[in-house]
Parts: structure tokens; sequence; C-alpha cells
């Protein structure tokens, strides 16, 4: 039987030795293509068993020359990236790694939630530039009493709630896929979106991006608004209208945004920037060190389980099974 070859479209990582580290116990060779290109990626992944992706398009055109893969396993939670449908025609499988930062976004989450309401950057930017003027920062309100709507309440919002909860903050959520005892449980109150954006003095934003949630936070999102409320957002950059945000900002509709994201990243541009009531990291609510590793070995194990023919923990296209060919290595 031929050696497996699984190959990666792209990577963030140090290094890919966790990933391989899982690989080798079925002796598989990992490839990285040596940039995320389209071509570069079919070098190594035309004739693999198997990809792992990060944030590289995996087109509709590219898994069609796939000749031999069987996975698709994305190093992260959303699966934007990969063209589903065309997958699950040619019987690829794709899954992703639901469970590997949700600490780390949670508490990012919180970091920026904090660092905008005690407006801490601006303060921060103040002092270095020799400015100790507490004036300039007012005002400044208190957490306790105050509501937070998460707009999605997956893994990781169910972990913000009870941090959020410790500040004495009442927490409500929108999202119509989450059963009611989730909600109960969590002591959450599960609102309609229009309620959520009428009533929140924060906004967190943990939702996946999909054509119904592209551009949810709009023109007439941001006028439902409270206009002292806070703008989270920690899931997928598109999902904010970034010249509608920009526009109520301005408008004075609300108070200020805390981003994680972008609907372009890097941002060449953005009319967002230099704005002391505006927060953005570079992408970084994913990152520990710890995460990194949870992610690549997670990631890895789904391709071990599919190409030894066991089933994956987390298939979006479990239905790629009944399309698969019939394809040996002999």
């Amino acid at each position: 039987m031929a050696q497996l070859q699984v190959a990666v479209s792209d990577s963030v990582f140090p290094n890919l030795d966790p990933a391989r580290a899982v690989l080798s116990k079925i002796g598989a060779q990992l490839s990285l293509a040596e940039e995320p290109k389209t071509e570069a990626i079919l070098r190594v992944a035309r004739d693999a068993d198997a990809l792992l992706a990060t944030y590289a398009k995996i087109t509709a055109e590219m898994i069609r020359q796939m000749t031999r893969c069987r996975i698709i396993s994305r190093f992260g939670i959303g699966v934007d990236n990969v063209d589903i449908p065309a997958a699950t025609e040619r019987g690829i499988l794709v899954t992703k790694v639901p469970d590997y930062c949700i600490d780390e976004v949670s508490d990012h989450t919180m970091a920026l939630l904090l660092a905008a309401v005690r407006k801490i950057p601006f303060a921060n930017s103040m002092v270095h530039a020799g400015k100790w003027e507490m004036p300039a920062v007012v005002p400044i309100h208190r957490l306790r009493g105050t509501v937070l709507g998460l707009v999605g309440f997956g893994r990781i919002p169910q972990l913000v709630a009870p941090k959020a909860q410790s500040f004495g903050m009442r927490v409500v959520s929108f999202d119509p896929y989450i059963p009611k005892d989730a909600f109960e449980s969590a002591r959450v109150e599960s609102l309609e979106f229009g309620e959520l954006l009428k009533i929140s003095d924060y906004i967190s934003i943990h939702s996946p991006l999909l054509p119904e949630t592209q551009g949810l936070f709009n023109a007439d999102a941001f006028r439902q608004m409270k206009p002292h409320a806070y703008l989270i957002n920690t899931a997928r950059g598109p999902i904010v209208d970034e010249a509608a945000l920009a526009h109520a900002l301005d408008a004075g509709q609300l108070a200020g945004a805390a981003l994680d994201v972008m609907p372009k990243e890097p941002p060449m541009d953005s009319p967002l920037f230099g704005r002391p009531n505006v927060i953005i990291t570079p992408h970084t609510s994913f990152y520990s060190e710890e995460s990194l590793v949870d992610l690549q070995t997670k990631a890895a194990e789904e391709v071990v389980r599919v190409l030894m023919g066991e089933a994956p923990k987390n298939p979006v296209n479990p239905e790629a099974l009944k399309a698969r060919p019939q394809t040996s290595r002999a």
C-alpha cells in the first residue's frame, strides 16, 4: 500500500509538529503548500488523501481536482472558506474543531468589553503621551446591572455568560437554533433579535458566518441600538457592515466598538481606524500556546479517523459519505 499523503493548504503556526505527530501514527506524510494560492495548494493536494486547511479558500474548482481526497479538516471552528456543497458532491467529508479555543475567545470577549467600557486603551495612550487627564475619559458607567446581549449561544457565548454574570450583568441572547433548556440552565434569557438590540447595553457577536448572518449588523440594526451601547465582535468580520458601523459611530447611534475580526484581513484601510472609541485586535482571540496545540492535534485526529475508516467527531457534511466514490491506495 502506498504511503498516505496529507496536504496542508496554509498555516499560521510556528510549526506543524503536533499535527505531524498525530499523523505519524498511521505513517502519513505531511506536505505544506509553498503559498496559500490555488496552484500551490493543488501541487500538494491533487493526489493527497486528506487536506488540512486554515484560512485559504478551498473552492469548488480546487475540490474537483483533488482526485483522492477523503477529508478536508479545518484548523478552526468556522468552515466558510470551504465550498461545502462541492465537497459533499465529491464525497469529501469536511470537519471542524468547535471546542479548541472556547476559553481563549470567551476571555478575549470579556477583555474587549472591559477595555471598551473602562476606556483603557484610550486612557493608556493619553498617559504615554504625557497627559494625566481623568476628565478626558468620562463618562464611564458601572457594569453591574447592565445588559449584555449575546448574538449566538454556542460553546463560546455559553462560557461568556457566567463570566459576565460574575460582574453582575444581566445576560440575554438571540439564537434560534439552541434549545430552550440551554438558556434556562445558563440563566440567560432567550430573545428575538430586534428585542436584544433595543435592550442591550453591550452586544457581543458569536454567530457563524452564513448567508443570513452576513451584514446582520447593518444600518437598520445600529438604529435600534442604545446610543450608549458598545458592539463586540470576536466571530467573523463580515457579520458587521463596516461602513454602516462607521456611520453609526459618527451619528452617535452607539458609543463604540471592540473588534477582533474585520471584513478583510489584514485590513489595508478602514473607516474605523484612528477612532478613540474603537478597539481593534488582529484576530488574536483564539490564540494561546495551549489552544494551538489542541487545534492541530484535534484537526489531525479527524484526518486519522476518516483515513482509517472511522467516523469523524465533528463532521459538517456527514451526508458526503453517501456520495463518496470507492478509491484505493494500492
